[in-house]
């Protein structure tokens, strides 16, 4: 396949055999989006940038963190962005694919099927808020993440009760206030919840300003969290 219109900033990292499955999914998605509207980010820097290099840098700029051989949960999970692109640079990751959209769902379930990932991944078509219910679910992850969802503070209502003691939140930012801060410490403090490490990045091509936030638990989330479906997103703790 031709790679002349890959950034170089993609080369930097990920391996040859990872972008070829990344070109490949790329082709997917255009044949699916043809059929039923899924992402119109299918082309070029829209691809390469504001998708797969977004979804996955973020893995790769906490050398101190151990992102392999996990639990890993994507909220809202799309066309499969961070999911899918987590899963094909951490093959031997456990993946759950979660998003309220059966059309979604069922792409997602072509994709997995079409494209040779060697991960056991799984596509739930539910509501986090209640799947975060379920004892099988609940605090059982390694890794739980979200993009192009939520604010902040909604996104750390649906991913805390899922983290194992241990676990790792990552939320996907644009900009980064200090009102945002303030209220993401007041969400936090009301889950049990903790900060553990902030960076921000500026997309290549002109892509924009991306902030990556990692939380944790600080103890076990309180139960009622989250709360009943669309509560979060109507009312941020």
């Amino acid at each position: 396949m031709k790679k002349q219109n890959i950034p170089d900033e993609i080369f930097a990292l990920i391996t040859e055999e990872e972008i070829n499955i990344f070109q490949e999914l790329q082709i997917k998605i255009k044949e699916l989006n043809n059929k039923t509207n899924l992402t119109r980010l299918v082309d070029g820097n829209d691809y390469w940038v504001s998708q797969v290099f977004d979804s996955i840098w973020p893995f790769k700029a906490f050398p101190n963190i151990n992102f392999n051989n996990k639990k890993f949960l994507d909220i809202g999970s799309g066309c499969g962005f961070p999911g899918l692109a987590y899963a094909i640079i951490h093959p031997n990751s456990e993946i759950y694919l979660i998003d309220s959209s059966n059309k979604k769902t069922n792409a997602l379930k072509i994709l997995i099927k079409e494209i040779n990932l060697k991960n056991n991944i799984h596509v739930i078509n539910d509501r986090i808020e209640n799947l975060a219910h379920q004892s099988s679910m609940r605090n059982s992850f390694n890794i739980a993440t979200t993009r192009a969802v939520s604010n902040p503070s909604t996104v750390s209502e649906y991913i805390l009760p899922m983290l194992k003691k241990e676990g790792l939140g990552v939320l996907y930012c644009g900009k980064w206030t200090d009102e945002e801060s303030k209220n993401l410490d007041k969400t936090l403090k009301i889950l049990e919840g903790k900060f553990k490490e902030k960076k921000k990045i500026l997309l290549p091509r002109s892509k924009g300003t991306r902030n990556i936030i990692l939380i944790q638990p600080k103890n076990i989330c309180p139960k009622i969290y989250p709360r009943k479906v669309g509560k979060p997103e109507k009312d941020p703790l």
